[in-house]
């Protein structure tokens, strides 16, 4: 199951572990990546001999967020979505709203930067736990709208408006307390919590932990999450057509996606500036 950008081991029994390698783009998504996460979690699902999954970062953090530097080239999407208007937005929220579909528990496992579409990928999982120095948030709302919106549910509504007009983000011991994640600990003993966890599950009949795995999710369904997801992705698509982000990606362009970002995140003295 292992290829260039997906690792994939059994750190436990009955524990299957998918691990983003591309530490030299700060696990960038890729459509590779992305594809590849999405295939070895429905592996994982369908593999009789696993009980939860674990997705984590290589290197310094779990991701930066989605690829903008042209890692995308000669690569297809990794599924098909219905086109038009809103296309990227409606694909990459099919994609990670589709672990909730997964019968299995999916752990997210976060360090470093969870950025933008990292984040995405994160909260989509069922359980989230985090290094207390971990990053969680979404700075492209500096020159554009995000395609999921679940900001509101996990952290309320002010913490949320808070996030989404600034662009900061919250470590991981506020996203405990927020209850964005499940717990933060230190960074050199996340992997053991994360493990003890998955250990503490696949000790759960299996059939029991799917369908209490589904209570949840319909609850938050019922209560309109999905259906609000799926309204903001249409505000994503909005989002591109705007002067802002039009400015953005004319400072690509001139300046490089690096120097754009540097001078995205300048005022703010964070993200990229502090490298």
């Amino acid at each position: 199951m292992s290829s260039d950008v997906v690792l994939v081991d059994d750190p436990a029994p009955m524990v299957r572990r998918i691990t983003l390698n591309r530490p030299e783009k700060r696990n960038a998504l890729n459509h590779a990546l992305r594809g590849g996460i999405i295939e070895a979690l429905r592996a994982a699902d369908a593999d009789e001999d696993v009980r939860v999954m674990i997705v984590r970062g290589a290197g310094k953090c779990f991701s930066s967020g989605y690829d903008l530097g042209g890692g995308n080239e000669g690569q297809e999407h990794p599924w098909y979505t219905a086109g038009g208007d809103g296309h990227w937005p409606r694909h990459v929220t099919a994609g990670w709203m589709s672990i909730w579909e997964l019968a299995k528990p999916v752990i997210a496992q976060v360090h470093g930067f969870c950025l933008a579409g990292g984040s995405e990928l994160a909260t989509c999982c069922d359980l989230v736990y985090m290094a207390d120095d971990a990053q969680m948030g979404y700075p492209a709302v500096r020159f554009g709208v995000p395609d999921n919106h679940f900001h509101a549910w996990f952290v309320g509504m002010r913490k949320a408006m808070e996030m989404m007009v600034t662009g900061d983000s919250i470590d991981g011991k506020e996203a405990e307390r927020l209850g964005w994640a499940n717990a933060s600990v230190p960074a050199d003993q996340l992997e053991a919590k994360v493990l003890d966890v998955a250990k503490r599950i696949a000790t759960v009949p299996p059939d029991l932990v799917q369908l209490n795995k589904r209570v949840v999710h319909r609850q938050m369904e019922i209560m309109g999450l999905h259906t609000g997801i799926r309204a903001g992705s249409e505000l994503c698509a909005l989002g591109t057509h705007q002067k802002s982000m039009h400015e953005f990606l004319k400072a690509t362009q001139e300046k490089g996606l690096t120097g754009a970002l540097q001078e995205r995140d300048k005022p703010f003295g964070d993200y990229r500036t502090k490298d």
